[in-house]
């Protein structure tokens, strides 16, 4: 199975936040949204600051990103 990093991104540095060894990228991916999720309610104040959770595979490729202060959806 793969090892992801995962990584606080504050004004174009990265916060390493550890890593799991995961299934797969959707797995990851689920759990970096987690993480912004936990980071946005424990520091608020990094929200305004455009700050993201990136996730990086074992070869240190960016594999997925999601913002602390996601865009809210449209309802129909």
């Amino acid at each position: 199975m793969p090892y992801y990093s995962f990584d606080l991104v504050v004004s174009g540095e990265y916060k390493n936040q550890g890593g799991l060894i995961l299934e797969n990228v959707e797995l990851a991916a689920d759990r970096a949204d987690q993480l912004a999720t936990e980071l946005s309610i424990v520091h608020p104040e990094l929200k305004a600051k455009g700050c993201s959770v990136r996730v990086t595979s074992a070869e240190d490729t960016e594999v997925y990103r999601t913002p602390l202060d996601p865009i809210p959806r449209r309802r129909s």
